[in-house]
């Protein structure tokens, strides 16, 4: 049976990609007789917000969909807390107290994730006081740990996993009102959930790398992934939260018709100066 998700983060309101990102997850789980489930991501410190949270239920009814909600991220910290403790324990964890100033002064790569951290911080001893560090996994420990790696997206074909691409991520942030990185707490949620079929934009597409490799240092399920098209505007920009993108909220209390949008979506009918790109240029 197929179970696909849709993990949305109450830091902002929802806006047209997020709603081609829950109805192309939806319809899988549809089409395969499975499960949709939806999960609050509410561990982005003060940003989120519950009242946000109540306007994504709302936003997704207005569409036509109906789902399975799972425990919001900000139960499960314990969680990701022990799956760190585990990483630690095998030496793959290192506290870096890099500043973004300090980092961009290391002269960083750029990666399709971002910068891609020098590695400064891996080789020296602990900080005295490790609660004002990040902890950044050693991805070229725990590639010799693993060995080679492979994962499947069911558009892409079989990828060879290549963490290295994004460098040392964090896993454990400075910021303790965010505790959890994305790629940490992402992973473990969609393993609890039961999750076998990741379903996101082409985006983070370059995570599921990372991601696979979790799953093998963790001993988790190893999901399949699908990863759809990006909507963009004139520019080539994907829509997103930060640049102020219409909302669904607004959408709603303009009286439209939710389910009749959903319906275009689905047939790639989109407003005037979007279209769907499944690029993977890193600036998207």
């Amino acid at each position: 049976m197929i179970v696909t998700r849709f993990a949305p983060s109450p830091n902002g309101s929802l806006h047209l990609g997020h709603a081609l990102s829950a109805i192309t997850s939806y319809d899988l789980a549809q089409n395969g007789l499975g499960r949709f489930l939806l999960r609050i991501e509410d561990i982005d410190g003060v940003r989120s917000r519950r009242e946000l949270a109540d306007s994504f239920r709302e936003d997704l009814a207005w569409l036509g969909l109906s789902w399975e909600e799972v425990p919001a991220q900000s139960t499960r910290l314990a969680t990701y807390e022990a799956a760190s403790d585990i990483l630690k324990a095998k030496g793959l964890l290192y506290p870096c107290n890099c500043t973004r100033a300090q980092i961009l002064a290391q002269t960083p790569k750029i990666g399709p994730l971002g910068m891609i951290y020098s590695g400064h911080c891996r080789n020296n001893p602990p900080p005295s006081d490790a609660k004002n560090v990040a902890w950044r996994l050693d991805i070229a420990a725990a590639m010799e740990e693993t060995g080679p790696l492979t994962w499947i997206d069911e558009l892409a074909g079989e990828q060879v996993a290549q963490p290295g691409l994004a460098g040392d991520v964090v896993l454990l942030r400075k910021d303790r009102d965010t505790p959890s990185s994305y790629h940490l707490s992402a992973t473990l949620d969609d393993a609890a959930d039961g999750v076998s079929l990741v379903t996101r934009g082409m985006d983070l597409f370059f995570a599921s790398h990372i991601h696979r490799l979790l799953q093998a240092l963790l001993d988790l399920p190893v999901p399949r992934w699908h990863h759809h098209g990006l909507l963009v505007d004139t520019s080539g920009k994907k829509l997103a939260k930060r640049r102020q993108s219409a909302s669904l909220f607004q959408m709603r209390a303009a009286g439209l018709d939710g389910k009749a949008l959903a319906d275009e979506l689905r047939k790639n009918c989109f407003p005037a100066g979007l279209t769907l790109s499944s690029s993977l240029d890193w600036s998207t």
